[in-house]
């Protein structure tokens, strides 16, 4: 397998090879790529512009996806990380930091705050913290970090 991680920006739906992705999440339990289907490309799609959705790609394979959207409620500009999934195959790959970086570039982009809500999964907020989130006690958001 290549290690060389690669991230593309998705405009329209989701990536080829999305239904592989989402039976491997519900498989864990893990419900985001379901919603994830359910958003992208709907009327009020949280993903447009100045939000992002990313694909990672390892030796051409559908390897995670990540996205970015408005944070709202609150009183700041913010951006929230959202929808962070690597497929069990490809983690410990550097794909998640890929996808990471790609999301936070973008929301740094648009806003000066970026916050998550890592309570999915016990390896998430040990992730973000390593990205350099700090756990932050606010209504949904467990982590933030700002410019």
């Amino acid at each position: 397998m290549s290690d060389v991680v690669v991230i593309v920006r998705l405009f329209e739906g989701p990536p080829h090879g999305f239904d592989v992705i989402r039976a491997e999440a519900a498989a864990e339990g893990m419900r985001n790529m379901a919603l994830l289907r359910t958003e992208v490309g709907a009327p009020d799609d949280p993903f447009v512009e100045p939000g992002a959705l990313f694909a990672a790609f390892l030796a051409g394979e559908l390897a995670g996806v990540g996205g970015v959207t408005v944070e709202t409620g609150l009183d700041e500009s913010a951006m929230r990380m959202r929808r962070l999934y690597v497929r069990p195959a490809f983690r410990r790959l550097g794909v998640a930091r890929a996808l990471a970086g790609a999301m936070m570039q973008q929301g740094f982009q648009a806003a000066p705050l970026l916050t998550l809500n890592a309570a999915a999964s016990t390896a998430a907020a040990p992730f973000w913290e390593a990205m350099g989130f700090e756990r932050v006690e606010r209504d949904g958001i467990t982590h933030a970090l700002g410019l």
